[in-house]
């Protein structure tokens, strides 16, 4: 039997990096592989938490600052590239750690999705122009509409993924629910993954992410969102108009107050904390209740996994 692969998941904020590095240091011989949908993206640093080379312990991590801003890298693309990652990994005899928040990332990786068709720049354009005159709670009522079942399982904000179920509904004629059920099978190894998550106290977690998000921009984070745009990288684009530099990009075009800005960014990254916890909540997972830089949830993680290890027949 192959050894287990591990995924430590939950909220922004709540220490994935610092468990995930003490796992993999216990363990000897392991690997991480990032699984954030931000921090895949090359040159976005202070408001992604990249873990830094010193950060790292010398642990080897993959899938992380490699994607030029400007590309649209789907669940699909990090699902295909991850796998092809856990096989080298694997191959050189080492244990895979999947760290990050994005849970659909996660989701892609151990339930295939169907091949979508490529995007048609024309219609992703029209999409635009009605989210910016409506709104993107106006695209998930056309996506009621047409797709009942997608617009149920996505928030009627999650502007990527409404706008991508409608694209291919326009494009192919067909429910995006509907070609869903003509995925791939999963790879070998999905059924050797075991998924911790981190549950911090929510009064705590949003403490800390407000704190972190007052030191993202006394370190110059709208400094390097001005490197960015001068580098040719879009508002639009899915770099930066992920939380923690969308609003970055209202104050840079004159829209909101510097004030503003970092107060929304604080309800933006608090509101997708409780998002990322309700997500998980719908996964199968192990529970860690509290913070992953507590030392009591490092030790209580270890006795886990070395049960878990000493019980599997290699």
């Amino acid at each position: 039997m192959k050894k287990p692969i591990y995924a430590i998941v939950g909220p922004t904020g709540s220490g994935k990096t610092e468990l995930s590095i003490d796992l993999a240091k216990r363990l000897g011989k392991a690997e991480i592989i990032n699984c954030d949908s931000v921090q895949i993206y090359k040159g976005i640093w202070i408001a992604t938490s990249k873990p830094s080379e010193e950060e790292r312990c010398g642990v080897p991590h993959h899938l992380i600052d490699y994607v030029d801003p400007n590309v649209r890298y789907t669940a699909a693309d990090w699902a295909k590239d991850a796998t092809e990652k856990i096989i080298e990994i694997e191959e050189r005899g080492n244990i895979p750690i999947l760290v990050g928040g994005t849970g659909f990332y996660l989701r892609t990786l151990m339930k295939p999705l169907f091949e979508s068709p490529k995007t048609d720049e024309r219609l992703r354009e029209k999409l635009k122009n009605i989210k910016e005159k409506k709104g993107v709670e106006h695209l998930h009522k056309i996506l009621q509409r047409i797709d009942p079942t997608s617009a149920e399982r996505l928030f009627p904000r999650d502007y990527p993924r409404v706008m991508r179920a409608l694209e291919v509904f326009f494009q192919t004629g067909k429910r995006l629910s509907e070609l869903q059920k003509l995925c791939p099978k999963p790879p070998e190894f999905v059924s050797r993954i075991k998924i911790f998550a981190l549950n911090p106290p929510r009064d705590v977690l949003y403490e800390k992410i407000n704190k972190r998000t007052e030191k993202h921009f006394a370190d110059g984070l709208i400094e390097e969102v001005k490197k960015l745009r001068e580098m040719g990288v879009r508002d639009d684009s899915s770099a930066l108009g992920s939380h923690g530099y969308r609003r970055v990009c209202e104050f840079l075009r004159g829209e909101r107050t510097l004030e503003s800005a970092i107060e929304k960014t604080k309800q933006d990254v608090r509101n997708y904390a409780k998002r990322q916890i309700t997500w998980f909540k719908r996964e199968n997972v192990i529970w860690l209740n509290g913070f992953g830089t507590d030392q009591n949830i490092k030790e209580l993680l270890w006795q886990i996994i070395s049960k878990d290890l000493q019980a599997t027949v290699f």
